[in-house]
């Protein structure tokens, strides 16, 4: 992949960029294969491959500059903006989007937050794009000054982009470098933005975390599906659900579903896909997984588990080696910690694993993995 921003030294979000793509598969699979080396595998699967650009469906901007002229991308060492709108990991349809926010901010005069100075009100620009067509905007703003003209401003710039079905404004008034903060408002008719992948419905809210390599994560999905298929499930738990794509792909409708995410907007957006594919036996709570784990003593026949990146922990892996489920799939952003926690699931065969390149040019990546229970 050719990036100017990358070879003039501005950027360096994506490490790899050095290494040709065939390298990029083949490193993070001897680093997976390296991590599991201790375990027996009873069958690896090829890696799933990306496209190497256009593949983000969300851009995080910095805004920097000045109210009358912005810039939006990412700040360097030394302070200064660094101007990102035709990165090309985005989708093409990102770049006139942006362009055209960059004279509404002057319009509202949202002023860009200087970090060195502690003033203005505009930090960050998100924007995300369904493959439905579909676009969400998020305002990340330092207080609600600005909010009213921001609001008078918006018929105008609605009229001008029309995919931008979900707008909201964060409030992030802390100084440091976090993305957003707890107060979101919607300044839209609609809430949430509508997804689907492999047919399932999905749905994305302004707080609720979504894979951002659409392509790859569909297939994600139906790779768990097609490997659960073949057990019996009758009761199924997804832990650290998300927006459900794991429970929905993998539940039939005879199935129990019950998905426990910490994420309150997260539940929101998998009781509606439910509701949607018209799942009766579902239960979706915006709980602790750990904690709702522990509490129970009936075992799921399927546990299906997507943890950030510190993994499942160990009073989790405890839990599950004393209740013994049938099956666990276990998604994994961070190999580490998906290799320490499968050491601690004794009683189980590390039936098949599978690599997801979900993030090209960078040194991560996603590991699907089916456990069974030995006899």
């Amino acid at each position: 992949m050719f990036c100017p921003r990358y070879d003039a030294g501005q950027c360096r979000s994506c490490q790899w960029l050095p290494k040709d793509y065939a390298t990029q598969l083949a490193d993070k699979q001897s680093k997976v294969e390296q991590l599991l080396s201790n375990i027996p595998v009873t069958e690896w699967r090829p890696a799933v491959s990306s496209s190497q650009v256009r593949f983000r469906n969300k851009a995080k901007m910095v805004v920097s500059g000045s109210v009358e002229r912005p810039l939006l991308g990412i700040v360097d060492p030394q302070g200064e903006g660094v101007d990102l709108i035709d990165c090309p990991l985005y989708p093409e349809s990102f770049a006139p989007v942006f362009r055209q926010l960059l004279p509404f901010i002057a319009k509202a005069g949202l002023t860009p937050y200087h970090i060195g100075r502690r003033k203005g009100e505009l930090k960050y620009l998100l924007l995300t794009e369904s493959t439905q067509g579909g676009m969400m905007l998020r305002f990340v703003l330092r207080s609600e000054k600005k909010l009213t003209q921001l609001k008078n401003a918006l018929p105008e710039l609605r009229q001008q982009l029309p995919q931008l079905t979900v707008i909201s404004v964060n409030i992030q008034p802390v100084h440091m470098a976090i993305m957003e903060g707890e107060k979101e408002i919607i300044v839209s008719e609609d809430t949430a933005l509508a997804e689907k992948f492999n047919d399932i419905p999905l749905w994305i809210r302004p707080q609720s975390f979504f894979q951002t390599n659409p392509e790859v994560a569909a297939k994600l999905y139906l790779t768990a599906r097609e490997w659960t298929q073949p057990l019996k499930v009758e009761r199924l738990w997804d832990l650290f659900c998300g927006v459900g794509g794991f429970g929905l792909h993998c539940a039939r409708a005879e199935t129990q579903l019950t998905g426990i995410e910490i994420s309150p907007e997260a539940i929101a957006c998998a009781k509606d896909s439910a509701e949607k594919l018209g799942l009766k036996n579902t239960q979706f709570q915006a709980l602790d997984a750990t904690r709702y784990a522990l509490d129970k003593t009936t075992p799921p026949d399927l546990l299906l588990v997507n943890p950030p990146r510190r993994g499942i922990g160990q009073a989790l892996c405890d839990f599950i080696v004393s209740v013994r489920p049938a099956a666990i799939l276990y998604s994994s952003c961070n190999p580490e910690t998906l290799a320490k926690d499968i050491a601690s699931l004794t009683g189980y065969r590390l039936e098949r694993v599978q690599l997801f390149d979900l993030f090209p040019h960078t040194a991560h990546s996603e590991v699907l993995s089916l456990l069974m229970r030995e006899a």
